[in-house]
């Protein structure tokens, strides 16, 4: 059965600028629960992290190469997380998105999401003039050998959180802290590094957006409201 999209159906974007890895992951959740008691809309949030090394469901802790007072004088957080994969690195400069999105009924398909994700930023690297091609063998979106973006998502009865992360213009030199996606000796890239052209993530972001409505079959709605509960940090 050949399945075909709705593109009535309505996903709400928003920029929400720099923020810690722990509370964009607090606000997936309850976007989610909200999207599964039928409360919500489905999302696609656009922002950049400060530094931090996440470590996917499959990662070793021996994958983060820095001590923890090199991690301290850098200012990288380290943070475990439900995604699939191994360890990343977000940071400054790096594009991230997160679909909260429900896949029932005609989206059941853990391979064919992370295909499409890889679609829209393949088509997003063209307009720049990147020609990158998303992984078979290896997840996420490469430049010939040089990877230039990172996908882990979760499903929690075909609700999505997680996503991807576009590296842009970021410290690349970051990603020698760790065993990245437990390849060792992975070549990571950027836009900027491809390009010679260092775009500002909110106009990357927007790109996303239109690949995005066309690769899901989607309505994308702007909302500029949508803002994070702010958090508390102890002195």
């Amino acid at each position: 059965m050949r399945h075909v999209d709705d593109p009535t159906r309505e996903t709400r974007w928003s920029w929400l600028g720099r923020l810690p890895y722990a509370q964009a992951f607090d606000l997936q959740v309850e976007i989610r629960d909200e999207l599964a008691a039928g409360r919500g809309p489905e999302r696609l949030l656009l922002l950049e992290h400060p530094h931090v090394y996440t470590l996917g469901r499959n990662a070793s802790e021996r994958d983060v190469l820095l001590a923890p007072g090199e991690l301290a004088a850098r200012g990288i957080d380290v943070a475990a997380t439900d995604r699939g994969g191994q360890v990343t690195y977000h940071g400054p400069g790096q594009l991230v998105g997160y679909p909260i999105l429900d896949l029932n009924p005609d989206r059941r398909d853990l391979r064919r999401y992370v295909r499409d994700l890889q679609e829209v930023l393949v088509r997003t690297l063209a307009g720049y003039g990147v020609e990158a091609a998303g992984g078979e063998r290896e997840i996420g979106v490469w430049v010939g050998r040089r990877k230039i973006a990172s996908i882990g998502v979760h499903l929690a009865h075909w609700r999505t959180t997680h996503g991807f992360a576009l590296n842009v213009d970021p410290d690349l030199g970051l990603f020698g802290g760790i065993v990245a996606c437990g390849l060792p000796g992975v070549e990571m890239t950027s836009i900027a590094r491809e390009s010679g052209r260092s775009p500002a993530l909110e106009e990357v972001g927007a790109r996303v957006v239109s690949h995005f409505a066309e690769v899901f079959g989607r309505r994308l709605a702007h909302d500029p409201e949508l803002r994070p509960a702010p958090v508390e940090t102890a002195r």
